[in-house]
Protein backbone atom coordinates (compact mmCIF):
# COMPACT_ATOMS: atom_id res chain seq x y z
CA UNK A 1 0.00 0.00 0.00
CA UNK A 2 1.22 3.38 -0.64
CA UNK A 3 2.28 5.85 1.75
CA UNK A 4 -0.12 8.85 1.88
CA UNK A 5 1.24 12.78 2.47
CA UNK A 6 0.43 14.33 4.94
CA UNK A 7 -2.95 17.10 4.39
CA UNK A 8 -0.89 19.68 5.84
CA UNK A 9 1.94 19.15 3.46
CA UNK A 10 2.09 21.65 0.36
CA UNK A 11 1.70 20.40 -2.63
CA UNK A 12 3.66 21.10 -5.68
CA UNK A 13 1.16 22.56 -8.41
CA UNK A 14 1.50 21.41 -12.25
CA UNK A 15 3.09 24.35 -14.25
CA UNK A 16 2.38 26.84 -15.64
CA UNK A 17 0.79 28.34 -12.88
CA UNK A 18 -1.04 32.00 -11.95
CA UNK A 19 -1.42 33.37 -8.61
CA UNK A 20 -3.50 36.30 -8.15
CA UNK A 21 -5.37 37.91 -5.56
CA UNK A 22 -9.34 37.19 -7.53
CA UNK A 23 -11.46 38.67 -4.87
CA UNK A 24 -9.59 41.78 -4.94
CA UNK A 25 -9.58 42.11 -8.49
CA UNK A 26 -13.26 41.13 -8.61
CA UNK A 27 -13.78 44.26 -6.49
CA UNK A 28 -11.73 46.67 -7.62
CA UNK A 29 -12.89 46.21 -11.13
CA UNK A 30 -16.55 45.86 -10.15
CA UNK A 31 -15.95 48.94 -8.45
CA UNK A 32 -14.18 50.89 -11.32
CA UNK A 33 -17.04 49.99 -13.48
CA UNK A 34 -19.97 51.20 -11.58
CA UNK A 35 -18.27 54.38 -10.57
CA UNK A 36 -17.44 55.20 -14.23
CA UNK A 37 -20.73 54.27 -15.10
CA UNK A 38 -22.54 57.06 -12.02
CA UNK A 39 -20.28 59.10 -12.97
CA UNK A 40 -21.00 59.03 -16.34
CA UNK A 41 -24.40 59.23 -15.99
CA UNK A 42 -24.53 62.30 -14.01
CA UNK A 43 -22.88 63.54 -16.53
CA UNK A 44 -25.16 63.08 -19.11
CA UNK A 45 -28.21 63.88 -17.06
CA UNK A 46 -26.62 67.54 -15.72
CA UNK A 47 -28.82 70.11 -17.93
CA UNK A 48 -26.17 72.79 -17.23
CA UNK A 49 -23.25 71.61 -17.92
CA UNK A 50 -21.15 72.25 -21.14
CA UNK A 51 -19.86 70.15 -23.26
CA UNK A 52 -16.14 70.20 -21.69
CA UNK A 53 -17.37 69.93 -18.08
CA UNK A 54 -19.10 66.50 -19.25
CA UNK A 55 -16.05 65.70 -20.79
CA UNK A 56 -13.96 66.50 -17.65
CA UNK A 57 -16.48 64.47 -15.73
CA UNK A 58 -16.22 61.24 -17.71
CA UNK A 59 -12.52 61.62 -18.02
CA UNK A 60 -12.14 61.60 -14.11
CA UNK A 61 -14.77 58.69 -13.92
CA UNK A 62 -11.87 57.36 -16.62
CA UNK A 63 -8.72 57.86 -14.45
CA UNK A 64 -10.67 56.75 -11.47
CA UNK A 65 -10.71 53.26 -13.55
CA UNK A 66 -7.69 53.19 -14.75
CA UNK A 67 -6.17 54.00 -11.06
CA UNK A 68 -8.28 50.98 -10.11
CA UNK A 69 -7.51 48.87 -12.69
CA UNK A 70 -4.14 49.09 -12.25
CA UNK A 71 -3.99 48.52 -8.50
CA UNK A 72 -6.18 44.99 -9.81
CA UNK A 73 -3.31 44.44 -11.91
CA UNK A 74 -0.53 42.16 -9.93
CA UNK A 75 -0.10 38.15 -10.46
CA UNK A 76 2.61 35.77 -10.19
CA UNK A 77 3.04 33.39 -12.76
CA UNK A 78 5.25 30.44 -12.57
CA UNK A 79 6.38 28.02 -15.07
CA UNK A 80 9.20 26.10 -15.98
CA UNK A 81 11.88 28.00 -16.43
CA UNK A 82 10.77 30.77 -13.81
CA UNK A 83 8.52 33.09 -12.38
CA UNK A 84 6.88 36.16 -13.20
CA UNK A 85 6.09 38.85 -11.06
CA UNK A 86 3.39 41.28 -12.50
CA UNK A 87 2.89 44.36 -9.75
CA UNK A 88 1.51 48.14 -10.05
CA UNK A 89 3.95 49.45 -12.55
CA UNK A 90 6.61 46.93 -12.73
CA UNK A 91 7.15 43.13 -14.38
CA UNK A 92 10.06 41.32 -13.30
CA UNK A 93 11.18 37.48 -14.85
CA UNK A 94 13.03 35.52 -11.76
CA UNK A 95 14.91 32.13 -12.77
CA UNK A 96 13.85 29.88 -10.35
CA UNK A 97 17.81 29.50 -8.78
CA UNK A 98 17.44 33.55 -8.07
CA UNK A 99 15.03 32.58 -5.60
CA UNK A 100 16.22 31.77 -2.33
CA UNK A 101 13.04 32.37 0.17
CA UNK A 102 8.81 32.96 0.17
CA UNK A 103 8.39 34.68 2.87
CA UNK A 104 4.37 35.30 4.39
CA UNK A 105 4.80 36.13 7.90
CA UNK A 106 1.98 37.37 10.33
CA UNK A 107 0.81 40.93 9.28
CA UNK A 108 2.76 41.12 6.17
CA UNK A 109 0.52 43.12 3.28
CA UNK A 110 1.69 40.33 0.75
CA UNK A 111 4.55 37.72 -0.01
CA UNK A 112 7.88 38.56 0.08
CA UNK A 113 10.45 36.83 -1.94
CA UNK A 114 14.74 36.86 -0.86
CA UNK A 115 16.31 36.52 -3.92
CA UNK A 116 20.31 35.65 -4.64
CA UNK A 117 21.19 39.20 -5.03
CA UNK A 118 20.56 40.37 -1.29
CA UNK A 119 17.73 42.14 -1.87
CA UNK A 120 13.54 41.27 -1.41
CA UNK A 121 11.26 41.71 -3.70
CA UNK A 122 7.53 42.72 -3.22
CA UNK A 123 4.82 39.90 -4.64
CA UNK A 124 1.40 41.43 -4.78
CA UNK A 125 0.09 38.71 -6.74
CA UNK A 126 0.05 37.00 -3.59
CA UNK A 127 -2.00 39.23 -0.55
CA UNK A 128 -3.73 38.39 2.09
CA UNK A 129 -6.12 40.94 2.29
CA UNK A 130 -9.74 39.49 1.54
CA UNK A 131 -8.56 35.73 1.38
CA UNK A 132 -6.61 34.96 3.69
CA UNK A 133 -6.51 31.58 3.76
CA UNK A 134 -6.17 31.55 -0.21
CA UNK A 135 -2.95 33.81 0.24
CA UNK A 136 -1.84 31.74 2.63
CA UNK A 137 -2.61 28.28 0.36
CA UNK A 138 -0.48 29.94 -2.42
CA UNK A 139 2.46 31.32 -0.63
CA UNK A 140 2.42 28.00 0.51
CA UNK A 141 2.64 26.29 -3.48
CA UNK A 142 4.74 28.86 -4.77
CA UNK A 143 7.22 27.68 -1.63
CA UNK A 144 7.70 24.54 -2.36
CA UNK A 145 8.01 25.49 -6.16
CA UNK A 146 10.49 27.31 -5.53
CA UNK A 147 12.11 24.99 -2.99
CA UNK A 148 11.76 21.95 -5.68
CA UNK A 149 13.22 23.80 -8.64
CA UNK A 150 15.82 26.73 -7.32
CA UNK A 151 18.76 25.59 -6.13
CA UNK A 152 19.60 24.26 -2.44
CA UNK A 153 22.81 24.17 -1.45
CA UNK A 154 25.25 20.51 -1.08
CA UNK A 155 22.01 18.55 -2.89
CA UNK A 156 23.11 16.38 -5.63
CA UNK A 157 26.64 16.98 -5.57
Amino acid sequence: MPATMPTDAPQVPALPVTFRPTRTRVVLLTVGAAMFAVITAVALLLEKLSAGERSSFVLTALIFFGVLALLSRPKVVADEDGVTVVNLTRTRRLAWAEILRVNLRPGDPWVFLDLSDGTSLPVLGIQPGIARQHAIRDARALRSLAESRGTRPDEDR
